[in-house]
């Protein structure tokens, strides 16, 4: 039964998912948003709905803030490795190669939220401890930062969009505002829906399959919780929307930082970010030299891909998450 209950989860999201791409790009049209900005904020925000709910559940229901740092750390080096899928998924060229240069603002931003959090895990009590009532001083920043950066790529996105006009025809000029915003909703809802309760189906898997809270338990949780990101981001790449689904993912990381400061709210014991163990800045460094290739992709384009189906980036993504995967087995702590 409970593995009837994972196949609805992710028939729901699979389906689910690749509407919502659909809808989230006649919505960048008919707005004038743009792709980028859709899946920078809309589409990430929505895709890490389960990140939230598996935070919160973690410092609320069983006390454990190092499993719900260890899920948003973790969700961000997945995340990153979904980059990778999808360069493989797009046959022709790097996939990076044909991706909007803006996204290496929003890169940066996420380095900077996840050094900030890096920083004060590595601080300790000195300045981890720092809380206004219960919630840390570094939680708060981090929100602050994330806030900042959203508006400031946003005003920066729509100076570009009204600087190089697009000549191309409308692709959704038949289509209701109304009805896509209904119909976003929805798929909304069933995404957020599907992707908030798969966590929790998964965490009966690991207990009936006697994984627990093993490495292989923690491992396949975090790969539950960004199933949203590898549906939404894969059919979006198939809508030819690169752009969308590369600011999906980076924007996720972004938002899966920013979450940080909403778990904090809910864990009453104390800062978040003081109780947990210094093993996470592992994930962390290893997330900021992902991210790194990520930017340097970007910036130095390639025309034809490194090794026929893969380039040079997806291989060392793939090697990153691989490497701070066993160093996560050997600290007990897992990914996500």
């Amino acid at each position: 039964m409970v593995w009837f209950k994972f196949i609805v989860c992710l028939v729901i999201i699979l389906f689910a998912g690749t509407k919502l791409a659909r809808y989230g790009d006649i919505i960048a049209e008919k707005t004038g948003l743009g792709r980028l900005w859709i899946g920078l904020v809309l589409l990430a925000l929505i895709t890490s709905m389960p990140e939230l709910v598996n935070g919160v559940s973690s410092v609320a229901l069983v006390k454990l803030p190092d499993l719900a740092l260890g899920d948003l750390l973790g969700s961000c080096i997945f995340n990153l490795l979904i980059l990778a899928l999808l360069d493989v998924v797009h046959r022709r060229t790097p996939v990076l190669s044909n991706a909007s240069l803006s996204h290496i603002m929003s890169a940066g931003a996420g380095i900077l939220l996840i050094a900030l959090a890096a920083g004060s895990i590595l601080a300790g009590e000195g300045f981890s401890g720092l809380a206004l009532g219960w919630v840390g001083i570094p939680s708060i920043l981090i929100i602050i930062l994330y806030l900042v950066a959203v508006r400031y790529m946003f005003r920066f996105e729509r100076k570009r969009q009204s600087a190089t006009p697009s000549g191309e025809p409308p692709q959704y000029g038949d289509v209701s505002m109304r009805t896509v915003w209904l119909k976003f909703a929805f798929a909304s809802a069933a995404v957020i829906g599907a992707g908030i309760w798969l966590p929790f189906v998964g965490r009966e898997i690991a207990e009936i399959t006697g994984w627990g809270a093993s490495f292989i338990g923690t491992l396949f949780l975090a790969v539950t919780t960004s199933m949203p990101e590898l549906v939404v981001t894969v059919a979006a790449l198939r809508l030819g929307a690169i752009d969308m689904a590369v600011a999906d993912l980076v924007g996720s990381n972004m938002a899966d930082i920013a979450i940080i400061a909403l778990v904090d709210l809910f864990y009453t014991e104390g800062s978040l970010i003081a109780s947990v163990s210094s093993t996470h800045i592992t994930t962390a460094i290893v997330a900021i030299a992902m991210t790194l290739i990520v930017i340097l992709a970007l910036r130095f384009r390639q025309r034809h891909k490194t090794f026929v189906v893969i380039s040079w980036y997806a291989v060392v993504l793939i090697m990153l998450y691989a490497f701070g995967a066993y160093a996560l087995f050997n600290s007990a702590i897992g990914v996500g």
